[in-house]
């Protein structure tokens, strides 16, 4: 009787002991949890750390895009995905990048359109000239972000690619043209030496409208426009300030000839390999930071104008009546359907759904 007590008892604080050491492991579980601020879905999801690289300056609107999706992203997961974020070039330009991307090197990359055509060919619906110039930002988001043929078929040349399209961040903000002669009318355009990304489409633009373009690496460009290799170049009012080409071009021309837009995608395998909870989180982290970066846009191409002005440049701007005239040139009219033809006629179904057409 008393063995059998005995052995009762033993039993008894044994289970005891379990149930503390289970208890403290769980306590122990709860804090880390509670540490590393992750609830819900995320909770007993192990932690990710992810690499984005940008080929934007430092303050363009393309870094302080990144920057705000990395934030998000760690907020909405409770810091179970941190994102390693390179800017400025650092890890090369954007061709380097998406070729990086492509080979698993570098997880998320942001850039703009042009380079990205080489690797996802129907992106060149993006190289139809002055196609967004007319509509306003919450018109040309609907569209590439939202429910639409366009945004669908994006979405599947993305994964066909070995990317994931994570989404096109602009707010109707426009390349623009700096220059060292004055570009008042088209006929100025003639002749002119201008640097255009490695885009055959973009460069194409320009010839058709009479110009000289040239591609050349970001890095060059400076010191070619300062000795007169090139003189001329194309990027958004934020890029140019940033790069200080006040100090070696006259004139801003506001041309609004492509979108100023970025987008940011994902290697596929990659994305694939993570749980579904973390690829939802990536998805939402874009949205938000495009609502939250979107307004910023149009305040900083403005305020970016304003700062070349103060700076010596002089902005020129247009009336509708130039950007008709380019439209209808022959030769811009053959480069819109050559497009369309490379896009399969998306470049069409692009239009139709900006001018609200089914």
């Amino acid at each position: 009787m008393k063995a059998t007590l005995r052995k009762i008892i033993s039993l008894s604080l044994a289970g005891l002991m379990m149930a503390s050491l289970t208890a403290c492991g769980g306590g122990e579980k709860a804090a880390e949890q509670k540490k590393d601020g992750a609830t819900g879905p995320y909770a007993n999801l192990p932690k990710v750390e992810l690499l984005l690289a940008d080929s934007a300056a430092k303050d363009a609107a393309g870094q302080l895009f990144d920057e705000a999706f990395a934030k998000r992203l760690e907020k909405i997961t409770g810091g179970k995905i941190t994102l390693d974020v390179h800017s400025n070039g650092d890890l090369g330009n954007d061709m380097d990048l998406l070729r990086q991307m492509k080979s698993g090197d570098i997880d998320i990359v942001g850039c703009q359109i042009a380079p990205v055509v080489s690797f996802v060919p129907t992106m060149a619906i993006f190289d139809l000239p002055m196609v967004f110039a007319k509509y306003d930002g919450n018109t040309i988001d609907n569209v590439l972000n939202g429910k639409t043929k366009t945004h669908d078929a994006i979405e599947a040349a993305y994964d066909k690619a070995g990317f994931v399209y994570l989404g096109i961040e602009q707010n109707a903000t426009y390349r623009l043209a700096t220059s060292n002669r004055s570009l008042n009318k088209l006929e100025d355009f003639k002749g002119l030496q201008i640097r255009t990304m490695e885009n055959k489409n973009h460069m194409a633009f320009w010839t058709a409208i009479g110009a000289s373009p040239t591609p050349l690496a970001w890095g060059e460009v400076y010191i070619c426009l300062q000795n007169g290799t090139i003189a001329a170049q194309e990027n958004a009012s934020d890029t140019c300030l940033n790069a200080n080409l006040y100090e070696v071009q006259k004139y801003l021309a506001n041309t609004n000839h492509i979108l100023y837009a970025n987008q940011l995608s994902m290697n596929k395998k990659k994305y694939d390999s993570l749980d579904p909870a973390y690829q939802k989180a990536i998805k939402q982290a874009f949205t938000e930071a495009n609502q939250e970066m979107r307004p910023k846009m149009a305040d900083i191409d403005k305020k970016s104008q304003a700062t070349l002005k103060a700076k010596g440049m002089t902005i020129i701007n247009y009336d509708k009546a130039f950007f008709d005239q380019i439209l209808n040139l022959d030769t811009v009219k053959k480069l819109y359907k050559d497009i369309d033809s490379q896009v399969n006629g998306l470049g069409t179904t692009l239009q139709n759904e900006l001018a609200g057409k089914k």
